[in-house]
C-alpha cells in the first residue's frame, strides 16, 4: 500500500496542462469556464487546482451537489451564499433580503413561484455587492446534481452580470466520453454566463497514468502492468488509482492473460445496471469480455444461442456500445468487462474460456483460452501454448509471445521436455525484445533462484544484463557469477564475453578493451557453431573499430554481413545492419544511410522489436538532420523519444538526438533542456559512450543560444572523453566545428586553429569529406577574427560548395550565413537572402529567425535610434558610422562587454575590438566611456 502521508500532500494535477491553461486564460480575460467529462475523469481535481490559485483578495463561493440531495430546493444556493449572507444583507432591499434569508435558512416557505422576482434579484444583487469589494469566483461542482431552484437562480444572475467581476467555474458529469459527452454538457450551461468556455477532460495517456500513480505513492508498475492499468481504466484517473490500490493489496500478481483485479468500489460503479439483465445475458457478456475481439458470430459459436437479443439489451442499458469499425462488440468502458470478469466465479470464467478455446478462429487466441480454462500441468496444453508463442513471435508480437510462453511454462510438468525454465527463459527473451525489461528481469531472477543447469543459468544472467540497458554498470556483480556458471563451454563463454565487451565500452569507456572482448567472443562463438552470437560480436567489433578509426573496420563489417544470418539479429540495433548504417553515415553516404535505416526500421516494426525501433527512428532523425531536412528530423526524433520514455529504453540517447533536432528545427530553449536531461541520464547510468554525445548536444545548444563560453566548457569535456575512450574518427559526433566556432567567439582563435589542424589529420586519413568542409568553415572564422577577410571569404565559399555537393543542407546554410555576416563587416550593401533561402528550405526555423533578426538590424537606416537616442540634433560623427559600427556602439551604451557584444551579434571578440577601433577613429575619441558620453550629449540635445 502507498504511504498514507502521500495522500495528505497537496493534490497535484497530472496531464491536464492544456485544460488548465485554457481555463486560466478564460478566467483571466474575465470569462467563465465549464469543465465536463465522465465520472472519475478528474473534474473536481481541476476545479480545486484552479480555485486554489485564484487571486488574493478574491471571494471564492463553492457548492458541490450530490445526487441524493438534488431534490432539496435552494441547497446549492445555501452552500454558495450562506457563508457570506451577513456581508451582503445590508446592501439588499428589504423584500430581496427577506426572500433570500427565507430561501437560505429554510424559515418561512419561500418558493420560486411565490418569491420569484425578489429572489432572483436578491441573488444578482448579492453577487454584485460581493464584487464591489473585489473579484468573485463561483465554483460549482457536479452541476448535473444541482437542484432546479438553485440552477434557475444562478443562471438568471449569470446572464445579467455583464462586466461585473464575477466568474463562474463549473464542472458537469457527462455519461459518455467523446462526441456523445460533448453533446450532453450544453444543458448545464443554463447556470453559466452566455460566453462560458466549455472544456472537455479526456482520458490520460499511459505515461500520465504512470506519473499519477507515482505521485500518489504507488510502487512503479512494470511496463506490462502499467499497460494493463491504462487499458482497463480507459485512462480514467480515478479508475487507475483504484486498480493500482487493488493490485497493491493483492499478495500475488494476476496470472498471464488474466484481467486485473477490480475492487468492489469500481464494480459497484460500473455494474449497477447488470441487475436488469438475466443470468444468461450476464454469462454472454462474460464470454464477450473474455474474448479478444467479440462478435455476435463468435458468441454464437461459443454456445450463446441468444447472443443477438442479449447484446442488444446490454446496448440499451449502456453496457455495450456500437463499434464504428465493424461488427465487433465493444464495451462502453474497458472497466465493465474487467469488473464482469472479477465478479464471476472461477468455474464460470473457466467455462467461458473453454467455450472460446474451440470457437475462436485464431490459433493464438485458442491456445490462450485453453490455458486459462485448464487447471494444473498438462503437456499437451503446454505444447500448444509454446507453438502459439512461436507464431506470435513470427508475427512481430513479442509481448504476446512472452505472455504465452509464461503460460506454457506454468502448464509444463516439472520433468517435461523442454523443461519449464527453458520456456520461461524464452519468454524472458521475448519480453526483452518487446521492451518489457521489468518482466524479463523478474522471470530471470525466478529461474536463477531454482535452476542449477549451467546453460539455463547463463541465459538467465544474460537476460538480467540486457534488462539493465545502458545502466550495465549496475549489474557488475553478475559477470563473475556468469563466468563461473559458463565453465569452459565456448558457447556459454561467448555469451558472457560479448556482454563484457559492452561493459568495457559503456562503463569504462574503453573502445580498445571492448573491441578485444568482442573479438574473443566472436572466436568462441565460431568454435561453438553459434552464428547468432558470432554475428553480434563481429558487429560490435566493427562498430568499435569504426569509431576508433581502425584499419580493420571494413573487413570486420564484411565478416559480420556474411551468410548465414540470423533474421532476428539482421535487424537488431546491435547487429551488422546497424553497424553498416553507422559506417555509411560517417562516410558521408547519406542517401544510402537513409535507405538502410528505413529498411531496418520497417523490419524491426514488423517483428515488434521495441528497442530496435527506438534506435532506428533516432538513426533516421540523425540522417535527415545531416541532410538538412530539419522538420522531418524533429518529427522522427520526437517519436523516438516518446517510444523510449514509454518503454524506459535509451532515454538519454533519445533526449540527445531530439535536442539536436530542436536546435535546428524547433525551439532552442527546449534543445537546452533536452541536452541537460541527456547529460543527467547518461551520467546516472554511468554510460561513458553516450555521455560524450550528450555533452556535444549540450555544447551545440549553448552555442545556438548565444552562450559561447558554456559551449566551450561542454565541448572541451567531449574532447577529453573521446580522447580517453580512444575515439579518433571525427565523424562520430561532428562536434569539432562547434567547438572551434565557440572558441573564436570567446577570443581564443589559437586554440580553435590547433583543434582544426589536429582534427584534419584524422579526417584526411579516414576520408571524412564532410568533416573537412566544416573544418574549413571553422578555419575561415579564425581567419576572419584575425582580420584576414579575403582568405576567410574564399574558405567559406569553398566549404559551402563542398557541403552542397555532399548533401549537407544545414551545414551549407550555416556557411552561407557566415559569409553574409563576414561581408556585413565591410562597407556597402549586404544581402542575407541566400542564407534565409537555404534555412527556409531546410525548415531550420531557429536559424531562419536569427538570420531575419540580423538582416533587419543590418538594413536599419542611419537615422534609426541605434544608440537609443533621439535622431534630431545628432552629432555629425555618429551619423558617419556604418551599420555594424552603430550596432556595436549601441550595445556599448547599454553596458555590454566585448564578449557579450560578440555573442549577441554572432561575431568574434576580435571583430568587436576591430569595429570599436574604427568607431574611435571616426569619432575622434579614445574609449568606450567617450561613446557613452557622446550618446548622452546627443540625447540632451
Amino acid at each position: 500500500m502507498p504511504d498514507q502521508r502521500v495522500h495528505r500532500r497537496a493534490e497535484s494535477v497530472v496531464g491536464r496542462e492544456e485544460v488548465l491553461g485554457a481555463a486560466r486564460a478564460q478566467l483571466g480575460a474575465g470569462g467563465s469556464a465549464l469543465v465536463y467529462g465522465p465520472a472519475g475523469i478528474g473534474k473536481s481535481t481541476v476545479l480545486r487546482a484552479l480555485a486554489g490559485e485564484y487571486g488574493q483578495g478574491a471571494t471564492v463561493l463553492r457548492c458541490s451537489a450530490t445526487e441524493s440531495e438534488s431534490h432539496l430546493p435552494f441547497l446549492a444556493l445555501a452552500d454558495l451564499l450562506g457563508p457570506v449572507l451577513d456581508r451582503v444583507a445590508d446592501a439588499l432591499p428589504v423584500a430581496q433580503r427577506t426572500a433570500l434569508e427565507s430561501a437560505l435558512t429554510g424559515r418561512g416557505e419561500s418558493t420560486l413561484r411565490r418569491d420569484g422576482l425578489a429572489l432572483r434579484l436578491a441573488v444578482l444583487s448579492a453577487l454584485r455587492a460581493l464584487a464591489g469589494a473585489g473579484p468573485v469566483l463561483v465554483v460549482a461542482d457536479d452541476l448535473q446534481w444541482l437542484d432546479a431552484a438553485s440552477t434557475e437562480l444562478l443562471g438568471f444572475a449569470a446572464r445579467r452580470l455583464g462586466d461585473t467581476p464575477v466568474r463562474l467555474l463549473c464542472a458537469a458529469r457527462t455519461e459518455a466520453d467523446g462526441a456523445e459527452g460533448a453533446a450532453g454538457y450544453d444543458r448545464h450551461l443554463r447556470a453559466a454566463p452566455p460566453d462560458t468556455l466549455a472544456l472537455r477532460l479526456g482520458p490520460l495517456t499511459r505515461d500520465q497514468v504512470s506519473a499519477l500513480l507515482d505521485r500518489r505513492g504507488y510502487p512503479a508498475p512494470t511496463r506490462s502492468v502499467a499497460r494493463d492499468i491504462h487499458r482497463t481504466s480507459g485512462g480514467n484517473p480515478l479508475f487507475a488509482l483504484e486498480l493500482a490500490r487493488a493490485l497493491a493489496e493483492r499478495p500475488t500478481p494476476p496470472r498471464p492473460g488474466e484481467p486485473l483485479p477490480v475492487p468492489t468500489s469500481l464494480r459497484a460503479l460500473v455494474l449497477d445496471r447488470l441487475d436488469l439483465l438475466s443470468d444468461e445475458a450476464r454469462h454472454t457478456l462474460l464470454v464477450a469480455g473474455a474474448a479478444a475481439r467479440p462478435t455476435p458470430a463468435l458468441l454464437r459459436a461459443a454456445g450463446r444461442e441468444h447472443a443477438g437479443a442479449e447484446t442488444a439489451r446490454a446496448t440499451e442499458l449502456g453496457l455495450l456500445a456500437p463499434d464504428p469499425e465493424g461488427p465487433a462488440l465493444r464495451f462502453a468502458h474497458p472497466l465493465i468487462s474487467a469488473a464482469l470478469y472479477a465478479e464471476a466465479p472461477a468455474a464460470e470464467r473457466r467455462a467461458a474460456h473453454a467455450a472460446l478455446s474451440t470457437a475462436a478462429s485464431d490459433p493464438i487466441e485458442r491456445a490462450r483460452h485453453l490455458a486459462l480454462a485448464t487447471e494444473g500441468t498438462d503437456p499437451e496444453v503446454a505444447a500448444r501454448l509454446a507453438g502459439a508463442a512461436a507464431l506470435a513471435r513470427d508475427r512481430g508480437a513479442p509481448s504476446t509471445a512472452a505472455a504465452l510462453g509464461l503460460l506454457a511454462a506454468r502448464h509444463t510438468p516439472a520433468d517435461g521436455s523442454p523443461a519449464p525454465d527453458e520456456r520461461r527463459l524464452q519468454a524472458a527473451e521475448d519480453a526483452i525484445t518487446a521492451g518489457e525489461a521489468d518482466l524479463a528481469r523478474e522471470v530471470a531472477r525466478e529461474v536463477l533462484a531454482r535452476s542449477g543447469v549451467p546453460g539455463e543459468r547463463v541465459r538467465a544472467w544474460m537476460v538480467v544484463i540486457e534488462a539493465a540497458g545502458q545502466a550495465i554498470g549496475d549489474v557488475d556483480a553478475v559477470f563473475p557469477q556468469a563466468l563461473a556458471d559458463a565453465g569452459d563451454d565456448p558457447r556459454l563463454l561467448a555469451l558472457v564475453h560479448y556482454q563484457l565487451a559492452w561493459r568495457g565500452l559503456v562503463v569504462q569507456g574503453d573502445f580498445a578493451q571492448g573491441r578485444e572482448e568482442a573479438a574473443h567472443a566472436a572466436g568462441l562463438a565460431a568454435r561453438a557453431g553459434d552464428r547468432r552470437t558470432e554475428v553480434l560480436a563481429l558487429a560490435f567489433q566493427a562498430q568499435s573499430e569504426t569509431l576508433m578509426g581502425h584499419a580493420d573496420a571494413p573487413a570486420t563489417i564484411r565478416r559480420a554481413l556474411q551468410e548465414p544470418q540470423d533474421p532476428q539479429v539482421a535487424c537488431h540495433h546491435n547487429g551488422a545492419g546497424s553497424t553498416r548504417f553507422r559506417w555509411l553515415v560517417m562516410g558521408d553516404r547519406l542517401a544510402e544511410a537513409r535507405t538502410a535505416a528505413t529498411g531496418l526500421l520497417r523490419e524491426a516494426r514488423r517483428r515488434g522489436m521495441a528497442e530496435s525501433e527506438v534506435h532506428y527512428l533516432r538513426f533516421l532523425a540523425e540522417t535527415e538532420l545531416h541532410s538538412g531536412h530539419c522538420g522531418r528530423a524533429l518529427e522522427l526524433a520526437r517519436e523516438s523519444l516518446t517510444l523510449a520514455r514509454d518503454a524506459g529504453l535509451g532515454e538519454g540517447a533519445g533526449a540527445m538526438q531530439t535536442s539536436l533536432a530542436e536546435a535546428a528545427g524547433g525551439d532552442v530553449e527546449r534543445a537546452l533542456a533536452l541536452a541537460r536531461e541527456a547529460v543527467r541520464r547518461t551520467e546516472e547510468d554511468g554510460d561513458a559512450v553516450y555521455l560524450s554525445r550528450a555533452l556535444a548536444a549540450l555544447g551545440h545548444a549553448h552555442l545556438r543560444a548565444g552562450d559561447a563560453r558554456a559551449a566551450v566548457h561542454a565541448l572541451r569535456r567531449v574532447r577529453e572523453l573521446e580522447a580517453g575512450c580512444g575515439i579518433t574518427d571525427p565523424a562520430r559526433g561532428r562536434w569539432q566545428g562547434d567547438l572551434a566556432e565557440a572558441l573564436v567567439r570567446t577570443g581564443e582563435p589559437a586554440e580553435a586553429l590547433e583543434l582544426v589542424e589536429a582534427t584534419r589529420v584524422d579526417a584526411r586519413r579516414l576520408g571524412r569529406e564532410g568533416v573537412l568542409a566544416v573544418l574549413d568553415r571553422a578555419e575561415a572564422l579564425v581567419r576572419a577574427a584575425r582580420g584576414e577577410h579575403r582568405p576567410a571569404v574564399a574558405r567559406l565559399t569553398a566549404a559551402r560548395d563542398r557541403l552542397r555537393l555532399l548533401g549537407y543542407g544545414l551545414e551549407e546554410a550555416r556557411c552561407a550565413f557566415a559569409l553574409a555576416l563576414l561581408r556585413a563587416e565591410r562597407p556597402g550593401p549586404v544581402s542575407f537572402d541566400e542564407a534565409a533561402r537555404l534555412f527556409r528550405r531546410c525548415r531550420a526555423l531557429p536559424w531562419l529567425r536569427q538570420v531575419e533578426a540580423v538582416a533587419a538590424a543590418q538594413t536599419e537606416p542611419a537615422s534609426a535610434p541605434a544608440l537609443a537616442v533621439a535622431p534630431q540634433g545628432a552629432a555629425e560623427g555618429l551619423d558617419r558610422l556604418a551599420a555594424m559600427e552603430r550596432r556595436v556602439a549601441a550595445l556599448v551604451t547599454e553596458g555590454a562587454t566585448n564578449r557579450e557584444i560578440a555573442t549577441r551579434l554572432f561575431v568574434s571578440v576580435k571583430t568587436v575590438e576591430a569595429t570599436l577601433t574604427r568607431v574611435y577613429r571616426k569619432l575622434g575619441i579614445r574609449s568606450r566611456v567617450d561613446i557613452v558620453r557622446l550618446a548622452a550629449g546627443r540625447h540632451g540635445d
